[in-house]
């Protein structure tokens, strides 16, 4: 630790807010890892909408102040004790754990993993937590077969993205949604094989043009991220035993649901989270490893809308809030 500098930059809360909150600060004492962790000195940090989730109050943060931020890539500076053989100093890795948003990271070895040479720490940064819950809505929130119908809402964002070139990948066909008609194409371009119009303000024509597309049925699944401005018309273009999958909050939390809604069509309705499909590290590894062979031998694309000075957190936020960017964002520190 004797190598490592006294004080870094990093962006922390001290109360839950507007932008306004957001504090990038240049003095903040570097962290020493614990049993069990190592310390990554960030070269990217990736930006997640759950990090605006926790500057706004939507999800209350552990402790005040806090430092935000959910994943990064870069070196291992220092380790703590326990930790696996695959994880020395030196070694190239990419990580989710909290406080991201700092130049040196302590993370759980859990949640790390090393780089294949063939990806860089910029790709890794951009894809691993929502790649990853791509990957593992997919596999395990709805096992997509080939030749299943899915629609994805939010199709040009981060994890939309993902879903869409995954999706094509394992043989699916994808009804994407998205603000834009640039969004809609981005969408297509990345294996969407029909695009329809945002579907916030007419529920029933929306659901009648899913249904027409899918022989009348239905999608076997809708992957929605957006939440309460489009739960209700996603839910209505479910087939029956047809899988409803709500993962996000992009528009606000759904609330006050009635269950028996679910009965005329024998839905199945789930709210998953990765960190649960990925809860030990032999789970993380195997998730990990698709996602690198999906990259490696699928060529999927890593979309990465810019890299910002980790100083421009406020303006990076806000474009992440104001449903314009496509693909992932990534600061710098």
């Amino acid at each position: 630790m004797s190598s490592l500098p006294k004080t870094m930059k990093a962006v922390l809360i001290e109360k839950t807010g507007g932008t306004d909150v957001l504090q990038y600060k240049t003095d903040v004492p570097v962290p020493q890892p614990k049993e069990g962790e190592v310390l990554v000195k960030n070269e990217f940090i990736g930006i997640n909408f759950i990090d605006t989730y926790f500057r706004s109050g939507v999800y209350k943060p552990p402790t005040l102040p806090y430092t935000l931020g959910r994943e990064g890539s870069g070196t291992i500076a220092a380790v703590g004790s326990n930790v696996p053989s695959d994880l020395q100093v030196g070694t190239k890795v990419a990580y989710m754990g909290q406080y991201a948003y700092a130049e040196y990271v302590p993370v759980t070895s859990n949640y790390t993993i090393p780089i294949p040479d063939s990806i860089s720490t910029k790709t890794a940064a951009a894809s691993l937590l929502q790649a990853l819950t791509a990957v593992t809505l997919i596999r395990d929130a709805y096992p997509v077969q080939k030749g299943d119908w899915i629609l994805v809402t939010a199709a040009a964002g981060g994890v939309g993205l993902w879903l869409c070139q995954l999706l094509k990948a394992v043989g699916a066909r994808v009804i994407a949604t998205a603000s834009t008609e640039e969004k809609r194409n981005l969408a297509k371009e990345n294996g969407a094989e029909v695009l329809l119009e945002y579907h916030e303000e007419d529920r029933d024509v929306f659901v009648k043009k899913v249904l027409e597309i899918t022989g009348g049925e239905g999608v076997h699944a809708v992957f929605d991220s957006v939440g309460k401005a489009t739960f209700d018309s996603s839910l209505a273009t479910v087939r029956r035993k047809g899988t409803m999958v709500s993962f996000g909050n992009a528009s606000g939390p759904v609330e006050g649901f009635a269950l028996a809604r679910l009965s005329p069509k024998n839905i199945k309705l789930i709210r998953p989270t990765l960190f649960n499909y990925i809860a030990t590290r032999e789970e993380l590894q195997t998730a990990a490893k698709e996602l690198w062979n999906f990259i490696e031998k699928d060529g999927l694309n890593v979309k990465i809308h810019d890299v910002y000075p980790l100083s421009d957190i406020v303006r990076a936020t806000k474009d992440i809030e104001s449903r314009k960017t496509t693909g992932k964002l990534v600061l710098k520190p």
